[in-house]
């Protein structure tokens, strides 16, 4: 006798996976985690993964079928008064519940998870050792951003050339502050928007940072302590949804095992689309 098919299972417990290996409460007070829209009865069949929930995303997973849209971005994370389809973001819940698209969001409690979003930075990168930069209260395991170490130091703009190498790519691409020749082994990492840790940066004893979106006081200021001191820690600056971005495979991969487990079979995709704002990058005078 042919055994019947796994079943596809529904969004509800597609839900409970995915919140088993990223609890809401990992996620930080000011944050806007799980579903955002979608019937938890639904089946779900096909899931796709995403950094940001834009119109463009959605109309991709819906072209490919999904039945649901897992981003890491959450798309209604400032208080809104109206989803009307005249807004940017009515539009797009609007487009996604006339699909049957169900939309999901982990964010800060991924950022926490281990495995989560910086684990999969460090790992990209070929650190060992990992621990949590800032571990969550009561749970040194866990915790925003990783420190690691390579398998032997290298040149600062050799590891530079590895973190490019790492990550998809963007217009801005890879930015180093510090002396290229400079040797590194202990690596920080914070997937995303990352200048708010230098002092736990400065207290790992990290010879580099990879981060995001380093603004120009905090950098400049933290190379001028770092001047100051002992050159530490050296800067590498990547695009915000690169350095996010390689956590979306090992989640797909983790829900499809997870679920699996009880019986229950999904297909995910992982997004290929660069959400990254910047189009277009003009070389400076001189360059």
């Amino acid at each position: 006798m042919i055994p019947d098919p796994p079943a596809a299972p529904t969004l509800q417990q597609v839900v409970d996976a995915l919140e088993a290996m990223h609890p809401l409460e990992w996620a930080q007070p000011w944050d806007a985690v799980g579903l955002v829209c979608g019937d938890p009865a639904a089946p779900v069949r096909r899931v796709h993964f995403a950094v940001d929930p834009v119109a463009e995303v959605v109309e991709e997973a819906v072209a490919a079928g999904a039945d649901l849209l897992v981003t890491h971005h959450p798309l209604l994370l400032r208080a809104v008064h109206s989803v009307a389809a005249t807004t940017p973001k009515g539009a797009v819940v609007h487009r996604a519940v006339r699909a049957g698209l169900a939309i999901y969001v982990a964010h800060t409690n991924a950022d926490a998870g281990a495995p989560g979003v910086s684990d999969a930075l460090a790992r990209v990168l070929d650190l060992d050792h990992l621990v949590p930069l800032e571990p969550l209260p009561g749970r040194p395991d866990l915790g925003i951003g990783r420190v690691g170490d390579l398998a032997a130091p290298e040149r600062l703009g050799d590891f530079a050339d590895r973190v490019a190498a790492a990550l998809p790519g963007t217009e801005q691409g890879v930015r180093l502050a510090g002396d290229p020749d400079a040797l590194v082994q202990r690596v920080a990492v914070c997937g995303g928007s990352g200048d708010s840790l230098f002092d736990r940066v400065r207290a790992s004893g990290a010879d580099v940072y990879v981060t995001a979106d380093l603004r120009h006081h905090p950098a400049s200021e933290a190379r001028e302590r770092a001047a100051f001191e002992d050159g530490r820690p050296h800067l590498v600056d990547v695009a915000h949804w690169a350095s996010e971005w390689p956590w979306l495979a090992g989640c797909a991969d983790r829900l499809v095992v997870a679920l699996a487990a009880g019986g229950r079979t999904v297909a995910a995709h992982v997004s290929t689309t660069r959400t990254d704002p910047w189009s277009l990058r003009v070389p400076s005078r001189g360059e």
